[in-house]
């Protein structure tokens, strides 16, 4: 019933429209009994009398009637799939958005595969039930009701013989239609599994080629294949055994009517013309069997493709704005951690964070350093408050973050990190990111602030030029730069630098240093360095073992202190 009542919420705004369409069903439905009705007429009154002025008439009304039934079924495909089309971009357009609410955690877990197979192919499941289930079943009920209140009205007895084969189809497809929406939804499921495995390969395609692993690859595909091909077969095999069962049935209805029709005029019970009339009664039932052949598998996979949509729907967001809650307002920029603890795993058997207590002061350079997995990045991340803390909390200027809104924190921290994401569309589109409205003008001064304006002017499209998907068509030092340039453009009072040059040649390594001492001025700035060389010149630095706060201070304080700091260091500066 929640189910059924969330999915008629999306016929609200078309109601107009709806009903169009089920009234041309509905028509075309009970025209469908006219022309069976108006041949028995013709066969026991008009032709016995040579009335042929009435015949012509009865002709007449005939082509009518087939002109009204074009004219609906013009109304059903044409508006009846815009229905359907306008319902589904509704329902596409509610689940991007609410995708745009959930929190990291939820996509730490869930795969893109997945959820691209949910946005495009179950969707377009839906659409399709949309337009065509509520029509094909109004028509198919309306025609068969229609068609036996006309045959009980010309002979009861041949009328009742005719539904002897009903009831056996009907419980037949109350069978069948379980086992199809169960194999369905193992089919959708195997369906993302393959839709997963294509993007990692397409995604990864440089490290399959850069490894030699081009048949690993097909080999781990075509298990995958494998499975969605048993699958399938799986559930075709209960289509056929459904689908023929059904179509044995829809003849045995002729055999049935024919059968029942000779031995009642034998009998005297019926006439000829009625058995003439009953068979063309036949031809008008029959459709209405087909489409209700065809309802039960499309509904089948329609109520999955739904139950999957919903299924995201109703995943709420990890994290929430708390009641009440106002914008941030960054004056210093200071940052506190109070024992703060936190795990991506909610089972509390291993944080990441432990008890950790240290501040930032407003303003100023300080460094995250640690070694790999230390929890660096998470601290970063818990900053902006990217997943919900365990225990403890974080305060911005003595403002608890988890008590202002969301798009207040997220507009006061600016991320440069290694692995940088840019959009598959032009360098003006990634940069305008960090400020939807930026000018030109404007986007010429970010560039030059982050050491990439020459380079850009010096490209045939110069803003316009496309990166390609994940910024393929530009290096590495090129892409972090953009990334700094948005952030010149954001303007955040607290910026985060994770590791954004240790993949980096010394030439790029430079040039992004030096954009990145022009935009941490006047701010307060965080470094997450895998070079140590770069953290020398920091306020402070916090060393990070473990989750845990292990020592703190600045360049030559740690060193002289010969502690974990002075070990790393003496590695040769790397971690």
């Amino acid at each position: 019933m929640k189910l059924l009542k969330l999915f008629a919420s999306y016929y609200k705004p078309y109601k107009g429209l709806f009903a169009l369409d089920m009234t041309a069903a509905a028509i075309a439905s009970l025209l469908s009994v006219v022309f069976p009705s108006l041949t028995r007429y013709l066969l026991n009154t008009v032709i016995p009398q040579s009335n042929y002025r009435l015949m012509m008439i009865i002709f007449l009304v005939m082509l009518l009637v087939y002109l009204v039934q074009m004219a609906c079924t013009w109304i059903r495909i044409k508006w009846g799939h815009i229905l359907g089309v306008w319902i589904e971009n509704d329902m596409r357009r509610d689940i991007f958005s609410h995708l745009q609410i959930l929190s990291f955690s939820y996509y730490d877990k869930t795969k893109t595969g997945s959820l691209m197979s949910r946005i495009t192919n179950d969707l377009f499941n839906i659409a399709e039930v949309a337009h065509h289930c509520p029509e094909d079943f109004l028509i198919s009920i309306l025609t068969i009701a229609a068609a036996y209140v006309a045959m009980f009205s010309f002979s009861v007895p041949l009328a009742l013989v005719t539904l002897i084969p009903l009831p056996v189809m009907l419980i037949y497809g109350i069978i069948y239609n379980g086992r199809l929406k169960k194999k369905n939804r193992a089919v959708r499921r195997t369906v993302a599994d393959i839709a997963v495995d294509v993007e990692n390969s397409i995604q990864g395609i440089r490290e399959v080629k850069g490894y030699s692993q081009e048949k690993f690859q097909e080999r781990k595909f075509d298990k995958s294949n494998s499975r969605l091909k048993k699958t399938r077969e799986k559930y075709y095999a209960v289509m056929a055994a459904y689908q023929s069962g059904i179509s044995f049935m829809r003849e045995m209805y002729y055999f049935i009517t024919v059968v029942g029709g000779v031995i009642l005029i034998t009998t005297g019970t019926v006439t000829v013309s009625d058995l003439v009339s009953f068979i063309l009664f036949v031809s008008v039932v029959l459709p209405p069997i087909d489409r209700l052949i065809n309802f039960t598998e499309q509904f089948s996979q329609g109520v999955a493709s739904f139950e999957r949509f919903v299924e995201i729907m109703e995943t709420e967001p990890e994290i929430k704005d708390a009641k009440g809650s106002q914008s941030l307002r960054v004056t210093e920029g200071t940052i506190s951690f109070e024992n703060v603890s936190f795990s991506y795993e909610k089972d509390g058997k291993a944080n990441t964070i432990k008890d950790l207590s240290f501040t930032i002061p407003g303003g100023k350079h300080v460094a995250l350093v640690g070694e790999s997995g230390a929890g660096k990045s998470t601290i970063a991340n818990l900053i902006a408050r990217f997943y919900e803390l365990d225990g403890g909390r974080i305060t911005i200027d003595g403002t608890d973050i988890s008590t202002v809104t969301q798009k207040s924190l997220h507009e006061a921290v600016g991320f440069v990190r290694q692995d940088v994401f840019l959009f598959d569309a032009s360098i003006r589109e990634n940069l305008r990111y960090g400020k939807s409205d930026a000018t030109d003008e404007e986007l010429y001064m970010a560039l030059e602030k982050a050491n990439l304006l020459e380079f850009v002017k010096s490209l045939p499209d110069g803003l316009d030029t496309e990166v390609g998907e994940r910024g393929t068509r530009l290096s590495g030092g090129q892409k972090q730069r953009i990334s700094i340039a948005r952030c010149f453009l954001k303007d955040p009072p607290i910026i985060v630098f994770d590791e954004a040059t240790s993949s980096l040649d010394t030439e790029s390594e430079a040039l992004i240093e030096e954009s990145f001492m022009k935009l941490r001025s006047g701010r307060t700035s965080i470094v997450i360095a895998h070079r140590l060389s770069t953290v020398i010149d920091s306020d402070i630095i916090f060393v990070i073992d473990d989750g845990k706060l292990c020592e703190s201070g600045d360049h030559k304080t740690l060193i002289a202190k010969g502690g974990v700091y002075s070990r790393l260091y003496s590695k040769g500066g790397m971690v």
